[in-house]
This record gives C-alpha cells, structure tokens and sequence, in this order.
C-alpha cells in the first residue's frame, strides 16, 4: 500500500511539472505568438517555421497530458481497490489478532494445567519412589524370612528323621519282645483284640481278613497297550479295575484273570481311577483334561466332568458320600465336585501343581501331595488351608489312606515312602530299600487292608513290602521287565496287584 502511495503520488508531482513548464513556455513564447498573429512578411520563413515547431510541441504536450491523465484515472482506481482490499486484510488482521489472543490465553491455561500435571506426577513419581522402596524393603525382609522359615524347616526334618530313626528302633525293639512272646500266644490275643474293637465297627467288617505278605506271581495280564498307569479293586470284590494309555477302562476277575467289562468313552490316556464306595460307578482322570464318570451296571458314560485346563492326574471319592468327588490337574487347581449333580462345587487354588489326592476317613478333609514335596490338608467346607508339612525332597507321587483313617501314606521322588499321623502330621516311619527308584510323578503304591504293610514299585520292575511294624523289607517281588507305575491292595486282605509301564498287571499271593 505504501509503494502505491508513492507512485500515485510521483505521477501528481510530474503532471503538475509538466502544467508549470507549460505555463512557462506559453509565457515565453508569447510574444512570438503575438508577433506571429500579425502580418508581418518581413519576418520570413524562419518565424513560421519556429511557429509549426511549437505548435506541434503543444500538440504532443497535450498528447502526453492525456496519456498521464488515464494512467492516473487507473491508478486512482487501482487505489481504491487497494484501500479496499487494504480494508479487508485490516478487518482480517484484526480477528486473527483477536483469534492469537485467544490462543495465548488457551496456551497460558494449557501451560498452568501442564505445570498443575507436572507437580502431580512429580508427587506421584515421589511416592512411587516411596512405594519401591517399601517394597525393596519388605521383598527382602521376605526372602530373609524364607531361608531363615527353609533353614527352620531342614532343621525340623532332621529332628524329625532322628524321631524316626528312634521310632523305628523302638519297633524293632518292640518287635523283638513279641517274638520272645509268641510262646504265650500274647501277640494273637492283642490282634484279636484289636480286631475286635476297630475292623469290627468299620463297614464291611465281616469281609475283614488279615493280610498276608504276597511272595508269589499267581497271574500276568496283558492289559493295555502303552501302558497301565492305574489300578484299584473294588470294594469287598475280587474285580480289578484297571486304566491306560490305550484310554480304555477295563474290569478283571482278578481269581480267573478273565476280562469283564470295558468301559470306553475317554478321549485321553487314563492317569488315575477311583470306585465309588457302593460299587455302582468309577471314576477316570484322563490328560484330556477332564474326568469320566461310567455306571458300573450300564458301563455307559454318566458324566464327563469338565473344568479343569490341563492334564488331570488324580482323582477320590469320599468315603462318606459317593456324591463327593475331588480331582487335581497339571492347572494348578484342585476341584471338588457333586456327582449327583455333575459339577464343580468349589475350586482350590495352589502354586505347586498337585500329583496326588484322598479324602480323609470322615470326608471332610482333603489330602494333597505337591509337586513342592509338601503334603497339604484342606477343608472341604471351606476350601482353606488347615496344615501343611515338607513331606519330601522332591515331588509326592502317591497318597494312600490307612483303612482305619489315622495313618497316612505318601511316596515321593526322592525314593522314599513315609507314614504321617492324620491328626498331628508327624511322621510315623520312613520306608527305604536299596534299588527302590519311584518310576513317575505319578507312581502310585498303598497300604494293606490291616495297615501293617506298605507295597511300592519300582522303575527296575521290582515291587518291595515293608512291614509297618518295623519299618523293614519283608518282601521283594520280581516279575515285570518295566518300570511299576501303580500297586492296589485288596481290602479283603488279598491278593495285591501291580502294573507296569508295558501295560501288564501281576497278581501276587
């Protein structure tokens, strides 16, 4: 706008030149004008001459006055617009001025808000700071409180292997003063009287008998193919219920060796087997992650529990209720179930996976064998906590209730098998034997229907007996050419069974 000012005004000052040289030459050359305007001849060709020039100077003058007059007409309209224009841009000017200023105000609220944050997460980064460091202190003071708990716990199962050790020599002692008794008869009369006050009172006392130790292979079955990971007799029955990788459920007539019945429907290998305590369902733990529940008159499928996400390897009825059903998976749950029903009822929560699992003898305790080495028992109620005890080195593979519910019995792979009083968890006696290598996580070994003989495999194929009593091998049996996976007793007293990893069931005398 300021260039156009300038031009507009250098064209005014030139024509306004132009107009005073103008003037000055008209007054000039006026008295050659006047000269000319009268006749004088005398004056010559010369003055005419000087007359046409001037005349034509005028003319082109004017010519040139005409031209500058258009251009300043155009740019006077040019002008104009421009101060138009000007107008416009000024009118725009002023609403983005007004729009900047609006801006700066939201820039000075943003920035105190930013500053606002910026305190905030400062606090925040402060006691984050704070929290960390509690934490740090509070992580160490539970590490320290581990190792010192840990350090506490070897101590305590050092004592209490030396109880052990003592316990057993006692027994032995114990044992050595019955023998110089039996003259007297003495021992048969405190069985008897035994017998009298605690199988008489249990259900299906009258199929009671005393158990003998088993010395000799009466029958080989061939089972499964892959292998038999689980076997269990049915109550007060010589049948054999038998379970494998071929995930087939078989029944034997454990006195004829003659196959009865199998139970098909699962759709994975078979890890463990439990009968209910009326003989009219068996219950599998299968890797497919579930559990099938067959009706021993219909062999059909009743229910297939489902819940569980990984492989389920063990499996319990109560003894109390056939409804109550409790089962642990490779998912770190352990799930009671109502087999009226056919669900869950409640769900256990642990961090070590669980290998093994029984009801105690009134069914409302749940005991638990750990991949942790811990032995653990549950209310089934509440589903907490009650007690826990390092029962093992390395993983329990085995659990097994005593028939008179006051003894437990539990394998690990640490290759020993160790008897827990149910009411205290003190440890009762350990069982060793020199080339007794638990074969699995899941080998499974009991006690005898009269609680006085514990019966192991081995992954050498040998099935060891240990006497209660004295906690010595009293018997060593040799027949399977793979590792023993699974060893049940008859609660009739007899006879003892055992399978292998090549899918072959022994039955001992």
């Amino acid at each position: 706008m300021v260039q156009e000012e300038i031009a507009v005004e250098a064209i005014k000052h030139a024509l306004r030149a132009l107009k005073k040289r103008h003037l000055l030459e008209e007054g000039a050359h006026s008295p050659a004008f006047g000269a000319l305007s009268r006749p004088i001849l005398s004056q010559g060709s010369e003055w005419k001459e000087k007359v046409e020039n001037l005349q034509v100077e005028i003319h082109q003058c004017y010519k040139v006055q005409s031209r500058l007059s258009e251009q300043l007409a155009i740019e006077v309209a040019d002008t104009r617009a421009s101060k138009a224009l000007l107008q416009e841009k000024e009118s725009m000017i002023s609403e983005l001025q007004n729009e900047v200023n609006q801006s700066r105000d939201e820039c000075s609220r943003l920035a105190a808000l930013l500053e606002e944050k910026t305190r905030a997460l400062e606090l925040l980064i402060s006691e984050h700071q704070d929290l960390k460091e509690q934490l740090e202190a509070t992580t160490l003071r539970a590490e320290n409180a581990e190792a010192e708990n840990k350090t506490l716990i070897d101590r305590w199962l050092v004592e209490k292997m030396k109880d052990a050790e003592r316990m057993n020599e006692a027994n032995a002692m114990y044992e050595n003063i019955l023998d110089h008794m039996k003259g007297n008869n003495i021992q048969q009369i405190a069985r008897q009287q035994v017998d009298g006050v605690v199988r008489q009172s249990e259900e299906g006392a009258e199929y009671y008998a005393e158990s003998v130790i088993p010395t000799t292979c009466k029958r080989r079955i061939p089972a499964h193919e892959g292998g038999c990971s689980s076997i269990v007799f049915e109550y007060n029955s010589g049948k054999l219920v038998s379970g494998g990788q071929d995930k087939a459920v078989k029944i034997w007539d454990t006195n004829t060796g003659s196959l009865s019945r199998t139970l098909y429907g699962c759709l994975g290998s078979i890890l463990d087997l439990s009968v209910t305590h009326d003989n009219k369902a068996v219950i599998a733990a299968s890797s497919a992650n579930n559990l099938c529940v067959w009706d021993l008159n219909s062999g059909r499928v009743q229910h297939t529990l489902t819940g569980h996400v990984d492989k389920v390897c063990a499996v319990d009825v109560s003894r109390v209720s056939n409804r109550n059903v409790v089962s642990a998976a490779y998912d770190r749950t352990i799930k009671v179930w109502d087999l009226q029903k056919g669900y869950c009822v409640n769900t256990l929560i642990f961090h070590s996976n669980c290998n093994a699992i029984c009801f105690s003898i009134d069914g409302q305790t749940i005991c638990s064998g750990h991949v942790d080495g811990n032995l653990r028992l549950w209310d089934i109620q509440t589903g907490k906590l009650l007690s826990e005890v390092a029962a093992h080195a390395n993983a329990i593979t085995s659990l097994s209730l005593s028939r008179s519910g006051n003894t437990i019995l539990s394998s690990g792979r640490d290759n020993s098998h160790n008897l827990f009083d149910m009411r205290t968890l003190e440890i009762c006696a350990t069982l060793r034997a020199n080339g007794n290598r638990v074969a699995s996580n899941w080998s499974r070994s009991c006690i005898s229907p009269d609680d006085g003989y514990v019966a192991a495999g081995s992954a050498d194929g040998s099935v060891h007996v240990w006497s209660v009593g004295n906690a010595k091998t009293v018997s060593t049996l040799k027949e399977h050419t793979s590792p023993v996976l699974s060893c049940s007793w008859n609660n009739l007293g007899k006879p003892l069974a055992t399978s292998d990893k090549n899918g072959n069931i022994c039955i001992w005398t």
